[in-house]
């Protein structure tokens, strides 16, 4: 069912790697590994599936052609392997083992089956620049997967939609309300009031004869960003440290992250459409089963907020994101979507893509600096500038060019979503030289071109200071193809700026306003949970006390705002 097709090696003129592989052999060790870290925990399944991968053997590129139709159809010139079927039962766990696989491929891209559909994985900054400029418009749009059919109101979110004026405006909208400056700006008094003034409290009242209190990060920063978001696009505020304010909160955290996980998963459905009736694992199901979920909470929030105008609400507040979606969109219907539908769907692609991975950004940030205690100790120094009594602003962030450059070096070893979200080409067109057929899926491998040797010195290590010296131009929107952590071309993330300021705003704050020690002798696990983003697993716990004044964190809450 499946079918791996050997690598097609670059044109004349393209530079060549010098590795050669014989076999398609799955070396964990040099798989997993990551700056200072574990190996993360491959069980069960996962084994099983990587087992079977690393049985492939893979054949020498023919002489001949240019052509990957061709070498797509040609069996002659293209042996296929054949992997049981036995591998769906596993569907979940092949997605984990498929995006290992990717990151040991030496060659600038390789050219695979999943069952009846082509694929093109790009492993180089080159062939990325390539296909996310000359070729943008026509990769620029979506497969229409199993979990975007059932969870995206059949892709009616945007950024899981095919391009078109729907798409466009969509977008548009959402740029313009909800992910500008000045909008996150208009709502920083969440973060400072509601969470560092809640910190100070929570350290208070658990503070040990130390004067230290432990707190748990990862959950922390997940909580956080989503009482920052849904502020922003419903006017809510759902979290305080350690517990959930609201019935509703529970349900929503809960299904945003099952409705990762399950964009993650490689259904049957998704490589042979005619055996998709048989839904092996489940999935298909659960996909169903999480999309009413989240249209239940959806389709409640946006009754209030209608019942909520009907009453008069908001008419000289601040308006969050689903009031001006009621406005703007009343009674109108676009690519057959009504005006429902594109509330709904817009509002929920905001919170599904900012919420896990900023929240992800941040863990594996702070998991760098407590295993490296001399970031720690010069980003300490920069935020001296700030000075000890002082709050932060906007424009002392701007002056923290050695903490951005943790937040850089952060993101080129661990994105998000180390394999990008999948592109699908228009037409048939030509990449390096090589004919692609509409329709072939296009994968960029981030975490391969963020770690090529050809462009990073001891691209394994994490050395921020890389981004103030050799590499001090490059940035992260999509300009430079080395560090691509936000995608490029048409497709690339609206909320880049609202993303960018939030991780650093709560960097920069909580490392100035707190001591923190690793309350472990061994440093910080780094241990990798597969999915729609790249997650840690295990939590991440620290210690931590005031190094302000304690009046600072006592004013009432004007001083925070």
């Amino acid at each position: 069912m499946l079918e791996a097709v050997d690598n097609l090696s670059g044109r004349k003129g393209v530079r060549q790697r010098s590795h050669s592989t014989q076999s398609l052999q799955f070396d964990i060790s040099h798989i997993f590994f990551r700056p200072g870290g574990k190996l993360p925990r491959v069980l069960g399944p996962v084994q099983r599936t990587l087992g079977l991968l690393s049985s492939l053997k893979k054949n020498e590129r023919p002489d001949s052609g240019h052509d990957a139709s061709e070498q797509y159809q040609n069996g002659a010139a293209w042996k296929k392997f054949e992997v049981p079927h036995q591998i769906f039962v596993f569907a979940s766990d092949f997605a984990k083992g498929f995006r290992i696989g990717m990151v040991i491929n030496h060659k600038s891209y390789s050219a695979i089956k999943l069952g009846v559909k082509k694929a093109l994985v790009i492993n180089n900054w080159e062939m990325a620049k390539e296909c996310f400029t000359t070729n943008d418009i026509v990769v620029s749009s979506r497969p229409k997967l199993v979990a975007v059919e059932h969870m995206s109101y059949n892709q009616a979110m945007f950024r899981l939609g095919p391009c078109g004026p729907y798409w466009q405006k969509a977008r548009k909208m959402t740029i313009s309300e909800i992910l500008s400056s000045h909008r996150v700006k208009q709502l920083r008094h969440i973060f400072e009031s509601g969470s560092i003034k809640e910190l100070f409290t929570f350290w208070c009242s658990n503070k040990n004869e130390c004067g230290y209190a432990l707190v748990e990060l990862k959950q922390w920063f997940s909580h956080l960003i989503f009482n920052i978001v849904l502020q922003m696009v419903l006017g809510k505020r759902y979290f305080s440290l350690g517990t959930v304010d609201d019935e509703k909160a529970g349900r929503c955290v809960k299904a945003v992250k099952e409705f990762m996980r399950l964009f993650g998963v490689f259904t049957v459905g998704d490589a042979v459409p005619w055996l998709r009736w048989f839904d092996f694992g489940g999935h298909e199901k659960a996909m169903k089963e999480t999309a009413k979920e989240m249209d239940s909470l959806v389709s409640e929030w946006l009754e209030e907020h209608r019942q909520n105008k009907a009453l008069g609400g908001k008419v000289d507040g601040v308006q969050d994101f689903m009031d001006v979606m009621i406005s703007m969109l009343d009674g109108q219907t676009s690519n057959g979507f009504d005006a429902d539908t594109m509330t709904k769907s817009t509002v929920l692609s905001i919170i599904l893509a900012a919420t896990d991975t900023i929240s992800t950004t941040l863990t594996w940030a702070m998991c760098l600096i407590l295993r490296n205690p001399n970031v720690l100790e010069k980003i300490k120094e920069e935020l001296h500038i700030v000075g000890k009594e002082k709050w932060l602003s906007e424009n002392d962030i701007t002056k923290l060019i050695y903490l951005q450059a943790t937040v850089k070096e952060t993101l080129r070893l661990y994105p998000p979503a180390p394999l990008s979200a999948p592109h699908e080409f228009t037409e048939d067109c030509t990449i390096n030289g090589y004919n692609v057929t509409k329709g072939t899926r296009l994968i960029t491998n981030l975490w391969k071109i963020h770690t090529d040797e050809y462009v990073w010195s001891d691209p394994l290590e994490f050395k921020p200071e890389k981004f103030l010296t050799t590499h001090k131009d490059i940035d992260l929107r999509g300009h430079h193809f080395e560090l691509l952590p936000f995608g490029a071309g048409r497709r690339i993330c609206p909320g880049i700026s609202f993303s960018l300021q939030v991780v650093h705003l709560t960097l920069a704050s909580f490392l100035h306003y707190f001591e923190i020690i690793n309350p472990s002798t061994e440093p910080p696990d780094m241990s990798e949970t597969f999915g729609l983003t790249n997650t840690k697993t295990t939590p991440l716990d620290v210690v931590f006390k005031p190094c302000l004044s304690p009046n600072c964190y006592e004013s009432n809450e004007e001083v925070f705002t």
